[in-house]
């Protein structure tokens, strides 16, 4: 596969994430390694935000509409895809430039 490809692939879920990231170790050129570190972001984040919501709607079951806020994770996502299909390597809206210069082990 393409460093291109492997970008789009690594927004997929973590197995993707894990195959664009095994995948294109040896050939990963700045791009890819890009959107493996934008992509990782956004789930870990998507993550906290799940177990925090969690928490909440347990203890007060009337802020379950807060959910709805998962989809902007989706939304999130498909920018980054589209990020990555046009080989731009610009962040994600909001959370995008907190993961430039975050995980080593990525590049």
């Amino acid at each position: 596969m393409t460093n291109k490809t492997l970008s789009i692939v690594s927004y997929i879920t973590l197995i993707g994430w894990l195959i664009a990231y095994f995948s294109g170790k040896e050939t990963a050129d700045d791009l890819l390694k890009y959107h493996l570190k934008q992509s990782f972001g956004l789930m870990i984040v998507s993550l906290l935000f799940n177990i925090a919501l969690t928490i909440v709607v347990t203890i007060v079951p009337a802020l379950s509409v807060i959910g709805f806020a998962g989809l902007a994770f989706l939304v999130l996502l498909i920018i980054g895809c589209i990020n990555a299909s046009n080989e731009v390597q610009k962040p994600l809206p909001i959370i995008g430039k907190l993961f430039e210069d975050k995980f080593a082990f990525i590049g």
